[in-house]
């Protein structure tokens, strides 16, 4: 009988066992469920608190945000071929036509040798085909001669004319061959040219293995290496244009009719806020479309939007080079009505490349 009470009592304490195992897993996923909560709440009032702080605008300006954008190019090799040098690394700032990578040319100008070698064959050729023309020429002017005299002694009887025949048929032939001499040293003339061509091709090929900055670009991507073997068309580097610097905004349609090309903007990088930079805009876009994913808030995203390029004055830019790196995120500033007055905050300023200030307003370590 003790042996039975002790059987039907267990399963009960197994099944409390249980309920606690439970009831503490569920505590445990309620705990995390409000950190998560906590964590969305505070998040969500940090943005809140950003979008309610920034200063509203005055009438006759407009915003969006966007990011620092720069025409890219690329330096590609012109001809297929191995890399010999890469003279830059990425961040370095280029002149225009600086030498920034080399592509090996140890073929070509094998072959160079080779066609400068043709060109002297061909041009002692053409002085032994001169020397022919010449010995030609010779011979067909004592021929000519010679039939002359012969016709003049038929006339008197001292020559009969079968050997006036003969002289003849001798100057015509000698004739013949100082125009197939002549011939000749024509077509060594196009053997000259043929190899000088061949010549200043390969020239070409060697100075386009010189790789050269095109303008005055910062150096975004080293795409090669040394030793590397590139095709037709092999990029080298991808350059940052540092004279087409811009930023996309994108601002509602009840705006952008009221937006002229030419208008005056100003350009604000996190970076950098307190450096507004000078721009105006150079493209509003015709098409209308919603505003992208990474613009704003979903309800915004439902709104009909144009595409504004805001442009950096090239001959400001110099100003702001230190600042200039795509990808930076920023706000655009746009005035589409002219009597409006620029805000103080907005008033542009010249960046210092030596005294670069942090966002917080404390002097950069760097």
């Amino acid at each position: 009988m003790q042996k039975s009470a002790v059987h039907a009592f267990a399963p009960s304490g197994q099944a409390k066992a249980q309920d606690t195992h439970k009831s503490e897993a569920g505590l445990r996923k309620s705990k995390t469920m409000m950190y998560l909560v906590g964590a969305a709440l505070v998040a969500g009032g940090g943005v809140a608190w950003y979008i309610l702080s920034r200063p509203a605008l005055p009438a006759g300006f407009a915003a969006g945000n966007g990011r620092l954008e720069a025409t890219q190019i690329y330096v590609a090799s012109k001809y297929p071929g191995r890399v010999k040098d890469i003279l830059f690394n990425e961040g370095d700032t280029v002149e225009t036509g600086q030498v920034v990578a080399r592509m090996d040319t140890t073929s070509l100008e094998a072959q160079l040798r080779e066609a400068q070698a043709q060109i002297k064959a061909a041009q002692d050729s053409r002085r032994v085909s001169l020397a022919q023309v010449a010995v030609k020429q010779a011979d067909y002017n004592f021929a000519e001669k010679q039939y002359a005299r012969s016709k003049d002694l038929v006339t008197r009887g001292a020559v009969s004319g079968q050997e006036a025949e003969l002289d003849q048929a001798r100057a015509l032939a000698d004739r013949a061959e100082l125009v197939g001499a002549q011939a000749d040293a024509t077509r060594t003339i196009s053997n000259i040219d043929a190899a000088q061509a061949t010549a200043d091709r390969l020239k070409s090929e060697i100075n386009d293995a010189v790789l050269v900055a095109p303008l005055r670009a910062r150096i975004e991507t080293r795409l090669t290496e040394p030793g590397e073997v590139l095709p037709q068309g092999g990029r080298v580097f991808s350059l940052n244009n540092l004279a087409d610097v811009y930023m996309y905004v994108f601002l509602p349609e009840s705006v952008t009719g009221k937006v002229k090309i030419g208008s005056e903007a100003r350009i604000v990088l996190d970076a950098a806020p307190q450096y507004p930079i000078r721009a105006f805009v150079s493209f509003v876009s015709p098409m209308a479309q919603f505003t992208p994913k990474t613009v704003e808030t979903a309800e915004e995203r439902h709104n009909l939007t144009f595409r504004v390029k805001l442009q950096i004055d090239p001959a400001r830019l110099r100003e702001y080079e230190a600042l200039v790196k795509t990808g930076l995120p920023g706000m655009g500033y746009v005035r589409y009505d002219e009597n409006a007055p620029w805000p103080e905050s907005l008033q542009a300023k010249t960046a210092n490349p030596q005294n670069l200030w942090t966002p917080t307003g404390s002097k950069s370590s760097n």
